[in-house]
């Protein structure tokens, strides 16, 4: 889909340089495979090679506290690091760095200061990538399970079959479910489309509750929405979709 929108994309390659050229930036570039140079003309060079913690003027050089080998502070189940009376969470812990995840956190550790306890499903934090088409994703990869051995079955829909993604233009992509072959419960989500980073919590409420697949079958989708491609994912897992 990117490719139709003009990008290009080399992957298996090494940046060697960029420098500011006449009318934009030169970025030299190393393939891997044959470790021969080329070249690319640019308007802009956005550098993403990953985020670390930043924990410098906090305070906490001479504490003593314990980071892991991520420069990230480790902490207990109640967030407390290493030394008694200091707690971190966020980007400052190991986790996804995302405000989301750093915002449940905050609250979890606010209950467990007031003597309630705090709740944190790590295993049902979204990620959204917000391009377009978005996409959105929530638990395990299938990379993942075909590595477990775990028995599970696909859901897939496109939304080329959602009335309301043709009405509007945006018919490109797909909503794929995850699901334990045994026992129905929805083991991860990947959406590619329209309103993805939305569509994506039906899921996301669906595994933090324990509803299985078939509770999403079951339950009415107003009509033309998205969400319906939600719903005929988890019917393609058993039985066939509707409007495949």
């Amino acid at each position: 889909m990117l490719q139709k929108q003009g990008f290009k994309i080399v992957t298996g390659a090494k940046v060697k340089s960029a420098r500011k050229g006449a009318s934009g930036a030169l970025v030299e570039y190393e393939p891997i495979k044959d470790g021969s140079v080329a070249a690319i003309e640019a308007d802009a060079v956005l550098l993403a090679t990953g985020r670390k913690p930043f924990l410098s003027g906090l305070g906490i050089e001479g504490l003593g506290v314990s980071t892991n080998q991520l420069g990230q502070l480790v902490v207990d189940e109640t967030f407390q690091t290493t030394v008694p009376g200091v707690y971190a969470i966020g980007d400052a812990i190991a986790g996804a760095m995302l405000a989301h995840k750093a915002e449940d956190e905050g609250v979890a550790l606010a209950e467990i200061l007031a003597g309630r306890k705090g709740h944190v499903n790590y295993q049902v934090i979204p990620g959204v990538i917000y391009t377009h088409p978005e996409v959105a994703s929530v638990g395990v990869s299938e990379d993942r399970l075909r590595e477990s051995d775990r028995k599970y079955k696909v859901g897939k829909f496109p939304f080329m079959g959602n009335g309301r993604a043709k009405a509007v233009m945006c018919a490109d992509g797909f909503v794929k479910m995850l699901i334990d072959a045994e026992t129905d419960q929805i083991l991860g989500c990947h959406i590619i489309g329209p309103s993805a980073g939305d569509l994506i919590h039906e899921v996301c409420v669906a595994m933090e509750t324990g509803s299985k697949a078939s509770d999403l079958v079951k339950t009415c989708h107003a009509h033309p929405t998205f969400s319906e491609a939600v719903r005929e994912a988890a019917m393609a897992s058993s039985g066939g979709a509707i409007h495949a």
